[in-house]
């Protein structure tokens, strides 16, 4: 293993291992969740981010080691298989039993990384602060409840990214060392060349994610909606009641989940995407999947909104369905080109490779330094 040792650091001092740490090729650990597999067949927002991570740093010259279910087809050097396959839709009573397992395996083998990326959100805080490791977090949820304030509070040194400014805020108190900005693959989308003739809705039932507001929009501004979304058990009734009865009565094609393959045409057809959200959004990938196709984003400004979309460039933002009708109507004054350049200079899977390997440097620089204050024993 390449590791950064006392004599190391030593033999070539603080201005040598900066430039060590700059070309260094790193053993990382990527820990996925096995709610999904890493990319997902169809939904699933953490292990698709986890998945272009591991593809860009493995094509970057790292030896990245992908912790995630066994029919995960990311482009890990090394696959660790600790479920067969993705926790949503099988047949396990008890999904966290299977992540203490793998976070187990991942114990075992902390020698053979130079660094290791957890994604679980707070499940492996105790074990990451007794860990004798190098380790970062990313935070991919919502973390204004009060529980999760009492919790990540009791965790001040354990080394955190957040994916938005937005979602670090209600945590003032905690081991923040960088946002760092979701990406996808750049290769993704293409400018559609057929007429736009509608507005989508793409993400998963739930009443924060707006799409009740989403068919109000379509149907004051007259256009037609398609709706692109997985509905979860929990929320079936609330589909069923209360979502099922306004698509009756609206021009409304509802397509349930889709995968990454029929993206290009559902979003790429689109008018612009709606996503009238009611809650902190903690990021929001499916505008920059938008994005990637040219297509423009109507949004409520809430949570990370303001961070991903350039106002009257890639999208508008609103406040209301009101305000999101006029929106449609002001289209046409969007530069679909723009807008897909926007998402190449912000939100390519390179970029957000990039900027953790900045980070992951920055923590194992500190170790190093840490390392060289410590007293020698002879």
């Amino acid at each position: 293993m390449c590791c950064i040792g006392l004599q190391t650091f030593k033999a070539t001092g603080t201005l040598g291992m900066l430039a060590f740490l700059s070309i260094w090729q790193m053993k990382i650990a990527q820990v996925s969740p096995l709610i999904e597999s890493t990319p997902p067949r169809s939904y699933g927002g953490i292990e698709r981010v986890v998945a272009y991570l591991t593809d860009e740093l493995t094509h970057m010259g790292h030896e990245v080691t992908l912790f995630a279910t066994a029919d995960s087809s990311a482009q890990a050097s090394r696959l660790v298989p600790c479920a067969e396959t993705g926790l949503r839709g099988s047949n396990a009573i008890d999904p966290v039993a299977r992540h203490v397992a793998m976070l187990e395996t991942v114990v075992q083998m902390a020698d053979e990384f130079d660094i290791i990326h957890f994604h679980l959100d707070y499940l492996h805080l105790p074990l990451a602060r007794a860990l004798a490791w190098p380790h970062i977090t990313t935070l991919h949820g919502r973390l204004d409840r009060a529980d999760h304030q009492l919790l990540y509070c009791r965790f001040p040194e354990v080394p955190l990214v957040s994916i938005s400014d937005s979602q670090r805020k209600p945590l003032s108190s905690v081991n923040w060392r960088a946002t760092v900005y979701n990406g996808i693959p750049e290769r993704t989308g293409t400018l559609p060349t057929q007429k736009r003739e509608y507005l989508a809705f793409m993400g998963r039932i739930a009443p924060e994610k707006g799409v009740i507001d989403a068919i109000h929009i379509a149907r004051k501004a007259g256009l037609p909606l398609r709706i692109a979304a997985k509905v979860d058990r929990e929320w079936a009734s609330y589909f069923r009641e209360s979502v099922e009865p306004l698509m009756r009565a609206s021009n409304v094609t509802f397509l349930g989940e889709i995968g990454e393959s029929a993206k290009d045409d559902f979003l790429g057809g689109a008018f612009a995407l709606l996503f009238p959200i009611d809650w902190p959004e903690p990021f929001g990938l499916v505008m920059v999947e938008a994005m990637a196709r040219g297509t423009p984003v109507i949004a409520y400004s809430r949570g990370a909104v303001p961070e991903v979309l350039d106002e009257g460039m890639s999208g508008f933002l609103v406040d209301s369905v009101e305000s999101a009708v006029a929106a449609v109507h002001k289209l046409d004054r969007i530069d679909h080109h723009r807008c897909r350049q926007l998402f190449e200079s912000r939100f390519t899977a390179r970029r957000m490779a990039t900027d953790y390997l900045e980070v992951y440097r920055q923590i194992l620089k500190d170790r190093s330094a840490s390392v060289a204050r410590s007293p020698v024993n002879f």
